[in-house]
């Protein structure tokens, strides 16, 4: 493959095989080698609900990024269109790049995913190019849908991981809404405005600030979160095809409730369904019905808690082994969620299969490990640096281009996640030796 868009079907298939190759773990990596042959650049990053890691992620040039930010890419994605890529420059690590932004949802997955190549050539890439670079975007989520469905060890055990990253792309949006407001402060006191202009200047801050929150807003719900009634919906039109010719009448129970569920959850409510009614198909005897059902109901113990239960019951012999649902990945998947899976077979009268998935991620805040500092997100640990050189909000505003207002914002999250009230306490906090910040830095 070259630059001008020329590739062989050898080279086309080569590339094909390293995506699909690749350890879950490092797909956006391989992603990113296997694409710098067509498009030079010196970052790659993605935004993906589905990712094995987390939704955002990037790789490629140190420092850059590793300052790459969830909220970024989703002012990114708002420009990014489905199965169109799309070029220009935007803010990556806080600097702005030549950007090449390309996003994919594969069929039937109920997810989505964006890629943001940084550092491209300045001259627009060419439209062959483009293709090539989106159809293997297309097969790198089509693959990281396949590692999800099959629910892989490697992505069980990172579903806190996962998480952590949903709560830092709350507190990029924070961080948002605090510039935004900034902005539109700063244009109603402006002492060079009168009434009208400082009034017509804010009135435009703030509709440009609500579409680019408006955007991240609709992102995050879009790839983070499922209506309840949609995504059993999906699965109805997964299982139609299986009882299209069988003897066994399918029967539905639909939630009764409008409410959202956890991405990671209507996914996993799916799979279990998905694996039970095959199960329950291949028993020689076939039953007369198979009921389908998902309700959600509050839990003992606490205010707004809540469950999802995911049932698939028959009227068949009764007979089958509950070791084939009840060991594997199918079964570590509901554990990594906090869920439980039951089989109840009774000869002659049935099989129930019921998934009980808490709808709270419950375990997610202690889940941060063994020292408060490693609860920090990057630009909060780079703030939490400057306050140990003794710097102010101002001086930390200047190194970081960031505002002293995002400064201050970031230094009360940091003193809430340590459990300390001064400046001072956080420093000698992360100074303590066999902390994670008493380790010398470059």
């Amino acid at each position: 493959m070259n630059h001008s868009g020329r590739t062989t079907p050898e080279q086309a298939l080569d590339a094909a095989a390293q995506l699909v190759a690749a350890p879950p773990a490092h797909l956006l990596e391989h992603t990113s080698r296997v694409l710098r042959r067509l498009v030079p650049h010196t970052v790659a990053a993605q935004l993906s609900e589905a990712s094995p890691h987390a939704p955002a992620r990037a790789a490629g040039a140190e420092p850059l990024a590793s300052r790459v930010t969830g909220a970024e890419l989703g002012r990114i994605s708002v420009d990014v269109r489905v199965g169109t890529p799309w070029q220009g420059t935007a803010v990556l690590g806080g600097e702005r790049h030549r950007v090449l932004g390309v996003a994919s949802a594969p069929r039937g997955t109920g997810t989505a995913a964006l890629l943001v190549l940084g550092g491209v050539p300045v001259e627009p890439v060419a439209e062959p190019v483009l293709g090539t670079v989106q159809r293997l975007w297309d097969l790198a989520t089509v693959h990281s849908a396949g590692v999800v469905a099959a629910a892989y060890p490697e992505h069980t055990a990172l579903s806190g991981a996962a998480a952590a990253a949903r709560d830092r792309a709350l507190t990029e949006l924070a961080d948002v809404c605090t510039v935004s407001l900034n902005g539109v402060l700063s244009a109603l006191r402006s002492p060079s405005l009168d009434d009208a202009r400082a009034r017509a200047a804010a009135t435009e801050a703030a509709v440009d600030a609500l579409s680019r929150l408006r955007g991240k807003l609709d992102w995050h719900a879009r790839y983070t979160e499922e209506r309840a009634a949609d995504a059993f919906r999906q699965l109805v039109r997964e299982l139609r095809p299986v009882f299209r010719h069988a003897a066994t009448r399918l029967v539905l129970r639909p939630p009764a409730e409008e409410r959202t569920l956890p991405a990671e959850v209507a996914h996993t409510a799916r799979a279990v369904a998905r694996a039970a009614v095959l199960a329950l198909l291949e028993q020689e005897t076939p039953a007369g019905r198979t009921h389908v059902g998902w309700w959600t109901e509050q839990m003992a113990g606490g205010a707004g808690a809540a469950r999802l239960r995911a049932a698939v019951r028959d009227d068949g012999a009764g007979r089958i082994d509950p070791a084939g649902l009840l060991s594997g990945p199918l079964a570590e998947r509901v554990a990594a969620l906090g869920g439980s899976l039951a089989v109840d077979a009774v000869p002659d009268w049935g099989t129930t299969v019921t998934a009980t998935l808490p709808l709270t991620r419950a375990g997610a805040a202690t889940a941060a490990g063994p020292h408060p500092l490693e609860g920090l997100h990057p630009r909060e640990l780079e703030v939490l640096e400057q306050l140990t050189l003794g710097r102010r909000n101002r001086e930390i505003a200047e190194r970081l281009h960031i505002s002293p207002s995002t400064v201050k914002f970031h230094v009360a999250n940091i003193l809430n996640k340590l459990g300390v009230s001064t400046r001072g306490e956080a420093a000698a906090l992360a100074l303590r030796p066999g902390t994670a910040g008493g380790r010398t830095t470059a």
